[in-house]
Order: structure tokens, then sequence, then C-alpha cells
């Protein structure tokens, strides 16, 4: 025969009361799964002064790297904890993705940061790249050809399986607007470095993401002394221009299709022309980066420019004969009626590769370009030349 206990309420909720208090301390904790709570008042904030899409935040036993969403900047597009390789990992993380450091075997897609990484001294982490028909540096051309950097392929479809080969502790790639969980490469549970420097809407503000890099590849110093040397030299650069009064108009680029992508104020290029002592007719277009126009709303807004300075690739170098022949548009701007064009060859040139993280060498030779009474007499451009008749 069945017997039914019966328990009296009281008691029952006092032996509840008492097996959550003795088991309770022995449960792991959520945050973590370690027993431990992340506290936030242990950090201290890593000094960023021009860096807008970045803080850095030290706590014991790792640095968490926090990157704005530069489409969205109510958000966090993602939070990294850089944590040394050389200790147990921290027991009270909190969220984010873990990436151990130094970085020993990096695959690396742009060519921008395969140049910065050789020049803080850790070309020897660069596993893999992409891109490899844009590099121009010959000693990792050599690593390539020798096998011992593998080329992962196109930035846009890259080569899976020798991802996959390769195995590397994290990849480094640029951002884009929606860009999602980048697909199967996302799936590989390999950390993904989301490197949205090129998003800073100043020169000096991607440079400075070169503090970050510098932690990732174990070259801190290094990083931290490059940049005091480059934010020194910007500056004094800069203080040229203070006291200028007359401020010729700078009209960038051309166009690309139909659209002419023209910078506004708050935009790496539109810095460059108000720091060189020059002015910009598109400072009120927009809030920040480039804007495209039509070919005839930038002939409406600076026709009458006094310099025009572009960027463009191929064989041979640019004349302004050929310039006017690319566009009936073009013939009508004043700086190409006056011989006033100044070109970059990239296809010839490194400017991708060096100037951004190099801004001092760029400003140096738009100050030569607009304000040549002020600029050093034995300074030769390295970047923009005049074009030939």
């Amino acid at each position: 025969m069945l017997r039914i206990l019966k328990i009296n309420p009281m008691r029952h909720s006092i032996f509840l009361s008492l097996i959550t208090t003795l088991l309770l301390p022995l449960l792991p904790s959520c945050k973590g799964g370690n027993g431990s709570v992340f506290s936030e008042s242990a950090n201290k904030s890593v000094e960023l002064s021009y860096a807008r899409n970045l803080k850095l935040d030290e706590f014991d036993g790792f640095i968490r790297a926090t990157v704005r969403n530069p489409w969205d900047t109510t958000k966090t597009l993602h939070t990294y904890l850089l944590v040394p390789d050389s200790a147990d990992r921290p027991s009270d993380l909190p969220e984010g993705t873990v990436v151990r450091v130094p970085l020993k075997n990096a695959l690396i897609y742009s060519t921008v940061h395969q140049s910065l990484i050789g020049e803080l001294g850790a070309r020897e982490a660069i596993g893999g790249i992409c891109d490899a028909q844009y590099i121009h540096n010959p000693e990792l051309l050599q690593l390539i050809a020798d096998g011992k950097v593998a080329d992962c392929g196109s930035s846009y479809t890259p080569n899976m399986e020798r991802i996959i080969q390769l195995n590397p502790d994290a990849i480094l790639l640029s951002p884009y607007e929606n860009s999602g969980n980048y697909g199967k490469l996302g799936q590989m549970g390999i950390p993904l470095v989301e490197c949205a420097d090129y998003m800073e809407g100043s020169p000096l503000g991607r440079t400075e993401w070169m503090k970050f890099y510098g932690i990732l590849f174990g070259t801190e110093a290094r990083a931290n002394e490059m940049f005091d040397n480059i934010e020194k030299e910007y500056k004094r650069l800069t203080a040229l221009t203070d006291t200028v009064s007359y401020r010729p108009k700078v009209m960038i680029d051309r166009l690309y299709g139909n659209s002419w992508y023209v910078p506004s104020a708050n935009s790496t290029m539109g810095r460059f022309i108000k720091d060189a002592g020059g002015s910009n007719p598109f400072d009120g277009a927009g809030d920040a980066g480039s804007i495209g126009m039509s070919g005839e709303q930038v002939l409406h807004e600076a026709g009458n420019a006094d310099i025009w300075i572009l960027r463009y690739g191929q064989a041979t170098d640019k004349t302004l004969h050929e310039l006017a022949s690319d566009s009936p548009i073009y013939g009508q701007f004043k700086p190409l009626k006056d011989g006033k064009v100044y070109g970059c060859n990239t296809q010839k040139i490194n400017y991708y590769e060096q100037t951004p993280f190099h801004p001092h060498w760029v400003l140096k030779d738009f100050i030569s370009i607009i304000h040549p009474e002020i600029s050093d007499p034995e300074y030769r451009n390295r970047y923009f030349t005049p074009l030939k008749p």
C-alpha cells in the first residue's frame, strides 16, 4: 500500500533555504563560468587623443579593446580581450572575443596593415596575406615567393583551403557597413580583428590605431614611439599654416564612373586640406567621410578652385592633355586651365601602403603645393607632383 508523506510547508521552506545556502558558493557563476564576477572598477584607460572609434582599457591580466561601430556610433562593432599568451586565462573575463597576444601567425588582409606590422618589427608574425598583387615591399614579396608567407588569394574571395592549412591565431580585416559574421570565415573559430581605423575622421585618428596593433603584435613600445614622433612632426607642420591669411581653394580626385567622391570637413582628406592651409569647397557637404556627387555638382561648387590634387593608377604618368580628354567636364575646371594639377600615380608610387600611418608625409606634400612660400625649399614631394602638359 502506497503511503503519502505529508511535508510541513514551513519545514520544507527552511530545508530548501539551508540547501541553497550551502550549495550556492559551489555553483559556477554564469558570468565567465568560473565562479568570478567581472568588475568594471578595476580598469584604467589607455590614453587615445585622436582615435574616436577605438577605446583601450587595462585590467589585471588583459586589455579590453572596444571598437565603436563607425556607421552607428551608438553601438559597438566588436570587443576584444587581449590576453598575454604567457599567462593563464583570467578567471573573470567579461564578454568579448579573446585574442592571445602577441600574435605569432596572423592572416593579414590589407596591404596597409602588412606594411605597418613590418615597420613595427613584427613581420615574422605575418603567416598569410591577401591581395598580394598590391604589395610593394620587396622583403614581404620574397617571403611569399619562398612560401614562408601563405598567399591566401583575394580579400573579397579568400582561399579557404589555404586559410584552414595556415590555421592563423587571428585574421585582421577591414570591416564594412553591415558586414555581418563574414560567412564561412566567421564560422572557423578564429578571432576576426575588425580594423576600422580607415573610418576615422582625421589623419592622426587613424594613425593612433597603431597603438592597438602594437599591443596585438607585442611591439607596444615601438608603436607608441612611432606615434609620438609622427604626431610631433604633424603638429610642427600644421603650425606653419596657422597664421596664413590666404587659403587657396583645393579640389580632390576625379570622377569614378558617374560619381565624384569629395571630402567633407570631417574626413581625412578634408583635414589635410585645412591643416595645409587650404580651403575645401565641400566643407559643408556632409558630416564625415566622402560624399558622392555628379560631375556637374562638383563643377558648380569647385569649378573656380585654385588647385587640383588627384590620385590615379596607370602604367604611364597622366598628363594635363590626357586628363582633359578623360571627360568633357574636366576642361571647364580652372586649375586644369591654369596647369595647377598635381597627381600621384599609385601604380608606381607606394601611396596606399604608406600614407595611412604616415600622414605627415602627405601633409608635407600638400603644404609644398598649397603654400610653397613657407615650405622647405629643399623638399621634393614624395607623392604628388605637377602633371606635365
